[in-house]
């Protein structure tokens, strides 16, 4: 999938290291006996708020799915583009469900998480 941000081609890679980003964002992170741990299931827990289309998880999901590109979007710049009146927002979330449901690495939480 690409997206135009800033007038440059931005690729969006929905894979692996993408859920690691996530992960990395949006994890479940629990603090053990003053040991703060990451524990994933960034999925778990953006899906459902993908399917509510809360447009600051978008974002967030966005930014990930760039981690590939030699010039990486900022945060800052995929809000503008999301802010943008030229851009489809409602298409924008049924694409990007679209390819999470077609990823090898997202489709299983994408399919157990069905609304």
């Amino acid at each position: 999938m690409q997206i135009k941000v800033n007038g440059k081609d931005v690729n969006l890679n929905f894979g692996v290291r993408f859920i690691r980003e996530l992960d990395q964002k949006a994890g479940l992170t629990l603090t053990v006996q003053g040991i703060k741990q990451n524990f994933g299931m960034a999925l778990t827990k953006v899906i459902p708020a993908l399917q509510s289309y809360d447009v600051a998880v978008l974002a967030e999901l966005l930014y990930c799915a760039a981690w590939d590109n030699q010039k990486r979007p900022s945060l800052s710049d995929i809000d503008a583009f999301l802010d943008d009146t030229n851009t489809d927002i409602d298409k924008l979330f049924d694409d990007v469900q679209e390819e999470l449901k077609s990823s090898n690495a997202a489709r299983t939480a994408t399919k157990n998480l069905k609304a």
